[in-house]
């Protein structure tokens, strides 16, 4: 017997886990995709889900990566190191928030397949 899911639904929860990013990247936007991969019995959505949670995971690692020695470097030299790796801040800005608009498009045009954010690590 072949098992069919509602493809709104599936467009819905799948942007919703994706989009969360959009609201805080504190502990707010991971409990969205956490709480639908644990409601909803829909393969598509769980992976997406899940996707979403290691992409949060990559957003942190990345940014604490980054963040704690430009913050060092600026605090040293009162702000004027922390000039220098502006363009390094940017580009990652660029790409948390390219990448989650590029996953919320795939999601709304194509929400039979799951997206898979590219260079990121998989903790789940």
């Amino acid at each position: 017997m072949q098992v069919t899911f509602d493809s709104d639904k599936r467009k819905l929860l799948s942007s919703l886990c994706h989009g969360a990013i959009f609201f805080s990247t504190a502990i707010f936007s991971i409990g969205v995709p956490i709480v639908i991969n644990l409601i909803s019995d829909d393969p598509v959505v769980k992976s997406n889900a899940k996707e979403s949670i290691n992409f949060h995971f990559n957003v942190w690692f990345w940014a604490t990566v980054i963040g704690v020695p430009v913050g060092i470097i600026s605090w040293l030299t009162f702000g004027l190191g922390g000039l220098l790796f502006f363009p390094l801040v940017a580009l990652g800005f660029l790409l948390h928030w390219g990448l989650t608009i590029w996953a919320l498009f795939h999601c709304l045009t194509q929400p039979d397949a799951p997206f898979r954010y590219p260079f990121i690590f998989r903790v789940f």
